[in-house]
């Protein structure tokens, strides 16, 4: 790892940026800052143009392919972000403070420097190495609130928000119109009291703030993306294969057929179903759901390792610099690619995990009362509710829906149906529900129906069967 020494010689020799405004913008709690943007605004021809700087921490100046810290970091492949903590992919000397684009101090990046028009056309752009100094630190909520107000104090943050907000609201725009998918679920979220026991879930939708974001991540995303795949180099892509055509025509179907009985958020539910998982591949097939051709992660080496290794080939291919190796010894880059997909699944599946465990101790305490819900899941041994007001879910078993009566399961239609008396059970379907079990170790949550319509079907069923 690099020392201080090394840190002063380095800011020498890359483009200095300091005197422009930058800022960042992530959540509340977020101490690993990875990407900042900085907005200058200039006039050509008697046209505004706006220069866009989207900087990313240069993890890659102080972690050196092979060592220790390189070492610890392919073999996580990803921070892993739990309800209650993070488990970190680099230490936290290197994530939270030699890394991190922390407000009013020096800090060293891989930057791709935009020249936008008011159509958020780019004119061109510039890679390089930068040194930033963040002059604010906010949050998606402050962010927000400043692009919303007509009279907010500080004048060139407010103009920078707005006009950067309004270039991303084009390229959003532009995407949607291209054919990328527009599936956007809320983030599961859980107050917790000072032991770590969940007193409260609720839930964020993505705002504004969110977008403009997310806009000019997957802009530098694409742009490295399309330039390393025009020169021709082996390169670490991000792809995404078209889905199942199958199963994408079954929740087509069953969404004109239900209509407007079904929630938006479940019919999501099941195009994401549908869809093949993202992965890291030197084989380029584009990203289906992004409409990309090119397309990569470079924006979050902190916490991603592929990012890592792409911002390494961009040094050696784009930048001209000569490097050591991408990857930890003895690992081709397919290779390095193959195990990211891996331990980025399995992160992901740990963080699932996480809700899961926090939902079922929730719901322990509320074991024999009733909720609303909806059917968000059928499988051929029961159905899946999703409860209003948490997203939390549980099984009603296939033995406990129709007490005597065979059911068949409808799998196209995503339904069950009760064989004698023909009751079904269909995704989007709305039912009161009553907790019966929460088994915190294996996260798993129990209901049985609690609704007395349903209550009278039953016995309507019973009595065809006699």
């Amino acid at each position: 790892m690099k020392n201080a020494t090394s840190i002063e010689q380095e800011i020498i020799r890359r483009r200095d940026v300091r005197e422009t405004l930058t800022f960042t913008i992530d959540p509340a709690d977020a101490k690993d800052f990875d990407d900042a943007l900085s907005f200058e605004q200039q006039t050509v021809e008697n046209e505004a143009v706006y220069v866009i700087g989207v900087h990313i921490a240069d993890v890659s100046h102080f972690v050196l392919p092979g060592d220790e810290n390189d070492k610890r970091a392919y073999e996580k492949g990803t921070s892993t972000y739990y309800v209650d903590h993070v488990d970190p992919m680099l230490p936290e000397e290197l994530c939270n403070d030699l890394c991190s684009l922390r407000p009013n101090e020096d800090k060293l990046c891989m930057s791709v420097i935009f020249t936008m028009d008011e159509h958020a056309r780019v004119l061109k752009y510039k890679v390089c190495r930068t040194v930033i100094r963040s002059n604010y630190r906010l949050t998606y909520e402050q962010a927000q609130a400043i692009i919303e107000s007509s009279s907010y104090a500080d004048k060139e943050l407010s103009n920078a928000l707005t006009t950067i907000n309004n270039l991303a609201k084009i390229l959003r725009s532009n995407r949607m119109a291209s054919g990328a998918l527009d599936i956007e679920q809320e983030e599961v979220c859980f107050t917790l009291d000072e032991h770590g026991h969940p007193t409260d879930i609720y839930f964020k939708q993505p705002i504004e703030a969110n977008h403009l974001i997310e806009e000019f991540m997957l802009l530098a995303n694409r742009t490295i993306a399309t330039e390393m795949g025009r020169r021709g180099h082996e390169f670490v892509y991000r792809v995404h294969d078209k889905p199942d055509s199958e199963k994408l025509a079954n929740v087509s179907r069953f969404e004109k057929a239900m209509g407007e009985k079904v929630p938006a958020s479940i019919i999501e539910l099941l195009t994401i179903r549908a869809m093949a998982k993202a992965v890291y591949s030197t084989k380029n097939i584009g990203h289906f759901g992004l409409a990309f051709e090119y397309y990569t992660h470079f924006t979050s080496p902190i916490r991603r390792y592929p990012d890592l290794m792409v911002h390494r080939l961009v040094s050696r291919h784009i930048l001209g610099e000569r490097g050591n190796k991408t990857v930890v010894e003895a690992k081709s880059l397919e290779e390095a690619c193959e195990h990211c997909s891996d331990t980025e699944q399995a992160a992901q599946q740990a963080e699932r995990d996480s809700v899961k465990f926090m939902q079922a101790v929730w719901m322990h305490d509320h074991l024999g009362e009733e909720f609303e819900g909806t059917i968000c899941s059928v499988t051929d041994f029961g159905i899946f509710v999703q409860l209003e007001g948490n997203r939390c879910e549980g099984l009603i078993h296939i033995n406990d829906l129709v007490p005597d009566d065979y059911m068949l399961f409808d799998e196209k239609n995503y339904r069950l149906i009760a064989q004698n008396c023909g009751t079904t059970f269909t995704i989007g379907d709305k039912l009161r529900v009553k907790v019966t079990r929460a088994d915190i170790e294996k996260h798993q949550i129990d209901f049985t129906l609690a609704n007395a319509v349903t209550q009278k079907k039953k016995k309507k069923c019973r009595k065809k069967k006699k």
